[in-house]
């Protein structure tokens, strides 16, 4: 008979906070935003004031830990489940600030109609209604007692009901005794089953991940500045999606601005490149496997807990040991330098626009690539190349999309263990062999999806190359990528569906070329053989009704690099089958040839 593994109490709700106060409970989410809307707040307290339930809080505790003298220090129980309800109270019931959505510190202030027993958010209309208590904080600290808060109410509200307003403030002032269930999760329940148990309680489908859970044990730390470290991570990554954040940072977090972390992402304050916008999953994944050469983040957990995976036990020297290593990680992948010559490799290698980049596993992976060999000191140049290729080899072969965690954990023991160059060489051989080339990426490029990362990567290797717009004279592929220009169907698009075509048909990435709109409208619905004529006419001396070609050498050169079949300009809808074949075949040799210069 399987042992249970939890328990589960009632407690009241002001032992409840009080355990929070003290610490005995460490609530991970308390100093990231508070994402519930203030009337969510006073639902809550409404749903308590009725009597209705509000559902479970889950903890987990923590291992105790094997101290250096021998003692054991008791583990701290964790809220994984409920932050928002628990903090909804502390700042409604306390009067204590929250953090926002936008980082700003703030009071969520509750008022109370002891009359019509209702809650509202204050607001400026009620803060003047004197039937308005505005805000139930300062029934509730207990400093102005029940009788003499009945007395003063009546005093501003003549004629009121004296007996209905103390019967309405002491069921006031009962929530803070109304019982909340706690499910406390044993200490040596593995983050797989914490999860399971967490999806099956949780009736809202929140997933959490094993990210929430390195975050949680992160914060959950006082000891190792677990809490300043998770500041950092949750930070940056606001910081590098919303630079206009830092003044806030500044005026609302001056003990955080005190501390190396913040003089170490100050820099995002000026930086408007979105190329890379880590989330702090991909920050701590980053982090972690660079720094522990592990992939999988259960194990990260395990270790900020202080886990000896040989003995089974847990020990503070490793909780310590592995904050340090985690901390190296974070400030490695927050530094200025890092991580923009690690996003100038991406874009050197083609990927200008976060519209190229489709996997955020595989930009992860590949800075993981470039911290890696930076620390095993190899050659600046070496590591340009050898990034570029790890990223481009991981988009055309899909690698961390499946099961990313497991291949995060073999990949970098391979790269950890053996010389990197004769690793990839070893992939490249089994990977991207000649049938890859022949026959399967052909294959992959017959698809009606424009956000194809095949087609993806064709276009990465035409900004590389420097390729110009389909029939442009001067505009770049760069240029029009970055700057929302036209895809161009070779065969229009209007000429094919009146020819009967179905949208998989003419939708074919084999049929797009970037163009500039204006060469896009002047096309219209025509063939490219009426269009392809015209523009050798321009060629001859004619007048020019398409982009800027005059030259009939530069005619062939555009086409040539936007892998058109020659054939094309004699082609009829009967052949049209026979051009996307061709022109999937070039595009594929592009690529390799393309891959094989990263």
């Amino acid at each position: 008979m399987a042992t249970q593994k939890y328990s589960v109490n009632q407690h009241l709700i002001e032992t409840v906070l009080a355990w929070v106060r003290a610490g005995e409970i460490a609530i991970p989410e308390i100093q990231r935003p508070f994402v519930w809307d203030a009337s969510k707040v006073r639902d809550l307290l409404d749903s308590l004031y009725q009597g209705y339930p509000i559902g479970y809080l889950i903890a987990w505790r923590n291992h105790n830990i094997k101290l250096k003298d021998g003692r054991l220090s008791e583990g701290k129980k964790i809220l994984i489940d409920g932050q928002q309800r628990v903090t909804a109270l502390t700042a409604s019931l306390l009067g204590e600030h929250v953090v926002d959505q936008d980082y700003r510190r703030m009071r969520i202030q509750i008022a109370f109609h002891p009359i019509d027993e209702r809650f509202e958010v204050l607001n400026p209309a009620i803060r003047k209604d004197p039937a308005w208590i505005p805000d139930v904080a300062e029934i509730l600290s207990g400093e102005v007692g029940l009788i003499k808060s009945v007395r003063q109410y009546c005093q501003v509200n003549p004629g009121s009901d004296e007996g209905a307003v103390e019967h309405s403030l002491e069921r006031l002032l009962s929530i803070p005794k109304k019982q909340i269930g706690l499910i406390e999760l044993d200490a040596d329940l593995d983050i797989e089953t914490v999860t399971e148990i967490f999806i099956r309680i949780n009736s809202k489908g929140v997933v959490l991940s094993q990210a929430d859970f390195a975050m949680s044990k992160i914060a959950a730390n006082e000891s190792y500045g677990g809490s300043t470290l998770r500041k950092c991570i949750d930070y940056f990554c606001h910081l590098a999606v919303a630079p206009e954040f830092y003044p806030q940072i500044q005026d609302g977090d001056r003990a955080f601005t005190q501390t190396e972390y913040f003089s170490k992402i100050a820099w995002l304050k000026d930086e408007i490149d979105d190329l890379y916008d880590p989330d702090y999953s991909d920050l701590l994944r980053v982090a972690f496997t660079s720094e522990f050469n592990r992939g999988k983040l259960s194990d990260l957990v395990s270790l900020l807990s202080g886990r000896n995976f040989e003995k089974k036990t847990y020990e503070e020297e490793i909780a310590k040991a592995s904050f340090d290593l985690l901390r190296t990680g974070v400030l490695k992948f927050v530094n200025e330098t890092n991580f923009k010559r690690f996003v100038m490799i991406i874009k050197s290698a083609g990927f200008v626009t976060t519209d190229l980049v489709r996997s955020q596993n595989a930009l992860n992976f590949a800075y993981i690539v470039y911290l890696k060999l930076k620390s095993l000191n190899y050659a600046p140049s070496d590591i340009e190349s050898y990034v570029r290729r790890w990223f481009v080899f991981s988009i055309l072969t899909g690698r961390y999309s499946g099961s990313p965690e497991s291949r995060f954990d073999f990949d970098i023991k391979n790269i950890s263990g053996k010389s990197f160059p004769e690793y990839l060489q070893s992939l490249e051989d089994a990977d991207l062999s000649s049938a890859f080339w022949e026959a399967a990426l052909v294959q992959n490029l017959n698809t009606a999806v424009a956000s194809s990362p095949y087609f993806n990567v064709f276009l990465a290797a035409q900004v590389k190359d420097g390729d110009k717009g389909f029939l442009s004279r001067d505009i770049t592929i760069n240029h029009l990528i970055v700057h929302r220009g036209d895809i161009h169907h070779i065969f229009p698009k209007d000429y094919l569906k009146k020819a009967g075509k179905k949208k998989g048909e003419y939708n074919q990435v084999a049929n797009y070329a970037y163009t500039q709109s204006e060469i896009n409208i002047q096309i219209g619905n025509k063939p490219p053989k009426e269009y392809l004529d015209d523009v050798k006419a321009q060629c001859a001396g004619g007048q020019v009704k398409y982009g800027g070609i005059r030259d009939l050498h530069e005619l062939q050169t555009n086409l040539a690099r936007h892998c058109i079949p020659e054939t094309v300009s004699y082609l009829d809808l009967e052949s049209y089958p026979e051009f996307l074949q061709a022109r999937r075949k070039l595009m594929a040799e592009k690529v390799r040839d393309y891959y094989r210069q990263l």
